[in-house]
């Protein structure tokens, strides 16, 4: 409805048409040939490899001279996602001359020893252990 500013009477508006206008996609919101499924799966499995460290286990490995590369801390990544495919919750890592305790739901390292610390050692509270090579 229409109204005439002058008299004030309404009046039917006149009929439009409307036209669909579809965009063209932005620069980055789409990949060639990938779906979305793909996509998220790829994004979940880089940021499911990503391994964290507590205040604690950052303490020992600096106090220990223990240095882990990139290639380490991918081998941690996977042997943690591997344990969480387990049903584990708290494992041993056993990694070259380490031993790491983890939480595997947040992926984060708790301790680390080295070397002789190992020695006649016991460990508690955890529910699996994974040996990586």
């Amino acid at each position: 409805m229409g109204i005439d500013k002058i008299t004030g009477q309404t009046h039917p508006a006149a009929q439009t048409e409307a036209k669909r206008v579809s965009l063209p996609p932005k620069p980055g919101t789409q990949r060639a040939g990938q779906d979305f499924a793909r996509v998220l799966a790829d994004k979940l499995a880089a940021a499911g490899e990503s391994v964290r460290f507590s205040a604690h286990a950052s303490k020992r490995l600096q106090e220990r001279s223990i240095v882990l590369e990139d290639s380490d801390l991918k081998r941690l990544g996977a042997a943690m996602r591997q344990a969480a495919q387990k049903g584990a919750r708290s494992s041993l890592l056993l990694y070259n001359d380490l031993a790491l305790i983890a939480n595997i739901g947040s992926k984060t390292i708790i301790t680390a020893m080295k070397g002789d610390d190992l020695k006649e050692h016991v460990f508690t509270n955890i529910d699996s252990a994974v040996i990586i090579r």
